[in-house]
């Protein structure tokens, strides 16, 4: 069944980064952009042919893509480095961690089709573990936006912030589920859906999804509160508890690994302070070789998916 969040127009948020990227470089002198040669991947090209003495091509070598943004934060400038997300992630944790959290460098990290974007390249090009590998390390905020106009918010806060920041932006075209009124703070969640019964809690990807399974259950007869976690670092614990208090229980959704991602975070809260069920939906190991959409399918990352964990909590509830 398609869902009315389904059939709504599609952005590319890749789009958006680039263009929000050059309108506060045109202000903002100290803004360069690094990339691992992926000008192309990471809708670079304008900003090189607009500021080409401010665009750092460090070639396929991700390690020396963070130190090398690191040293240039160290000197005052405000380094967007710019990567597929399982290369940046994986290949550089080390330089992310001792370079940027550890010395609190103002170094934006932008994690370019992470998820299961790269489908049919298999498991090398997927990027699954990034948040919980991120999430590990101290002192880094994690932003995952879920249409274009978080991620333009995304850009602009992590400038303002002064902060080691992680984006997480997507490849595949996602629906706008941004009310225009939702403000963008860190640790605070936008509540897009109000509901009684189940709470659904999604980021990135996933929140256009969640809605559907909202809308589904609503001709069910049940009323499904949707949260959009934007930012998983700092965790907004008290929307999460919340939804723990007022409702009978929370599925998460996200497009990434089970272990130690946005579910984990969300059930370490409810365990501490208010025990509920909790069905966390994400991918529980290695993905296999297939289309984004069918990966999705796969792991029940859908709005039917979605919809069907609210059931099992229900039941579970009661």
């Amino acid at each position: 069944m398609t869902t009315a969040a389904e059939q709504s127009p599609t952005y590319d948020c890749r789009a958006d980064f680039a263009d929000e990227l050059a309108a506060l470089a045109r202000s903002d002198e100290r803004i360069v952009a690094v990339c691992n040669d992926s000008v192309g991947s990471s809708n670079l090209v304008k900003f090189r042919e607009e500021f080409p003495t401010r665009l750092i091509n460090v070639g396929i070598a991700e390690q020396d893509l963070v130190g090398v943004s690191a040293g240039l934060a160290n000197a005052g400038f405000i380094p967007f480095v710019s990567a597929a997300a399982p290369f940046l992630t994986g290949r550089a944790l080390e330089q992310i961690k001792a370079d940027v959290a550890y010395t609190h460098r103002h170094v934006i990290l932008c994690g370019q089709s992470p998820g299961m974007a790269y489908g049919e390249l298999g498991p090398t090009h997927h990027s699954i573990e990034d948040l919980s590998w991120m999430r590990a390390v101290p002192g880094l905020e994690i932003i995952v936006p879920a249409d274009p106009a978080e991620t333009r918010s995304a850009v602009r806060w992590a400038v303002a912030s002064g902060k080691p920041t992680y984006i997480r932006i997507p490849r595949f075209k996602v629906p706008a589920v941004t009310p225009a009124d939702a403000p963008f703070e860190a640790g605070r969640a936008t509540r897009i859906v109000d509901g009684t019964d189940v709470t659904v809690i999604a980021v990135g990807t996933m929140v256009s999804r969640a809605l559907g399974a909202a809308a589904l259950l609503e001709r069910q007869g049940i009323s499904a509160r949707v949260l959009n976690m934007t930012f998983v670092e700092p965790l907004d614990r008290e929307a999460v508890l919340a939804a723990a208090r007022e409702t009978s229980g929370i599925v998460t959704a996200e497009e990434g690994l089970l272990s130690g991602g946005l579910g984990a975070a969300v059930a370490r809260v409810v365990t501490e302070r208010q025990l509920v069920p909790v069905r966390m939906l994400g991918v529980p190991s290695f993905a296999p070789t297939g289309s984004t959409s069918f990966l999705l399918e796969h792991f029940g990352l859908t709005a039917e998916g979605i919809a069907e964990a609210a059931h099992e909590i229900l039941d579970r509830a009661r």
